[in-house]
């Protein structure tokens, strides 16, 4: 495989719904006319507390400064995964656990704090530009690493960023922190970009017009029954999209192109108050256990907390899997060799009990501990699951 790093500079930013109605023009500009502005690079993703936006330089010009605005003080540089020579273009991807060994983990054990968007398409990892030098450093081994300069694909070795190669620093002790699992079911999807125009009325009444009250601060698990959701990136001409069943409900569906089986996904919200961009290690927690038990998941990032969402029936299918074992009496996981207290598995079982984690996650990846939950199988309804008790 080869990893490619995409000439991309992104900012990574806030806004306070309060304030979205002075970035209107900029957001139509950039959703509907990027090649006015040249971005390249744009996502933004509505949640019950604010906007994320991911950009590149290009997009980034179009957003006054304000005091609505919050901006993440690093430039972000993003990672591809590319097989056989090809990055996927059209076809559904199967999530970040397809690149949780290979790229994730060891970015992890190297301290390296990562943002990840998963798209319909494919599954972005951003990192710090000055976290590059390790970056290349850690994965050069069982990667093929190219670098986008003016279109073309150059190669990278170790030896280019030598002089930039700092020795990480030890990580953090782990951190337990809350998730919430509402009940609202999901879609991801793609559409055609010429087909845009036809559903834009649609999607500014979504983005701009049917917001949910705010959430208050300290709200609990049971108030995420139902949440607002709504992601839409513009990725190099690509279009994805991750909408709630309801909403997509609103659009025209012969325009929405999704898998042929038209599955629904749950998503598990990680983070109880809104937490930083420096600890690292909770997506290849997240991601490693579910890709030993091949199970799918999207994991999108945002800037205060971080949403990984499981393919709904492969929580029912993960009943079944044995590739997670029984913490070992030393107090370490077999498989990951982490202490106990960074990571906890339980076994799963051919029937109920079905096993849901809790983890941790940011709008940066940190470590956490991971706990189970069981659940009976009347909890778990049509392949979903509730919000775990604490």
């Amino acid at each position: 495989m080869d990893l490619h790093i995409l000439e991309h500079r992104v900012r990574v930013l806030s806004l306070a719904r309060r304030g979205l109605w002075l970035y209107t023009h900029p957001l139509l500009k950039l959703l509907f006319l990027p090649q006015r502005c040249r971005c390249k690079f744009f996502s933004l993703t509505e949640t019950p507390e604010d906007y994320t936006i991911m950009l590149d330089e290009e997009g980034f010009k179009e957003l006054p400064p304000s005091e609505f605005m919050q901006v993440a003080d690093s430039t972000w540089l993003v990672l591809s995964v590319v097989s056989n020579g090809r990055a996927p273009s059209g076809s559904q991807a199967t999530g970040v656990t397809k690149i949780a060994r290979s790229v994730i983990a060891p970015l992890a054990e190297h301290h390296v704090s990562v943002l990840m968007l998963s798209t319909y398409q494919t599954d972005f990892i951003l990192v710090r530009e000055r976290d590059l030098p390790v970056v290349i450093h850690t994965l050069a081994g069982e990667f093929d690493i190219y670098k986008e300069e003016s279109g073309e694909c150059v190669p990278v070795t170790c030896d280019d960023i030598s002089n930039g190669f700092l020795k990480p620093k030890p990580s953090a002790s782990p951190t337990l922190h809350p998730v919430q699992s509402p009940q609202t079911r999901f879609c991801i999807l793609t559409v055609a970009p010429d087909t845009l125009p036809a559903i834009a009325t649609m999607l500014i009444d979504v983005l701009f017009y049917s917001h949910s009250p705010p959430r208050e601060p300290g709200a609990t698990s049971q108030d995420l029954d139902s949440i607002t959701f709504f992601a839409f990136s513009l990725i190099e001409g690509y279009i994805s999209i991750v909408m709630d069943a309801e909403t997509q409900k609103r659009f025209p569906s012969d325009l929405l192109l999704t898998s042929s089986t038209g599955e629904l996904w749950r998503m598990v919200r990680i983070g109880g108050q809104p937490l930083g961009f420096d600890e690292c290690g909770i997506v290849a927690q997240i991601a490693e256990p579910l890709a030993a038990a091949d199970i799918s998941a999207y994991y999108i990032s945002t800037f205060n907390f971080d949403h990984a969402s499981p393919r709904r029936a492969s929580l029912r299918s993960s009943s079944c899997c044995s590739s997670a074992r029984t913490v070992a009496d030393s107090g370490c996981c077999p498989r990951t060799g982490w202490p106990r207290t960074v990571a906890r598995w339980g076994p799963l079982l051919p029937t109920p009990p079905f096993i849901i984690f809790q983890f941790r996650g940011s709008c940066s990846v940190g470590q956490s501990r991971v706990q189970r939950h069981s659940l009976s199988a009347g909890d778990m309804g049509n392949g979903g699951f509730r919000n775990p008790v604490a």
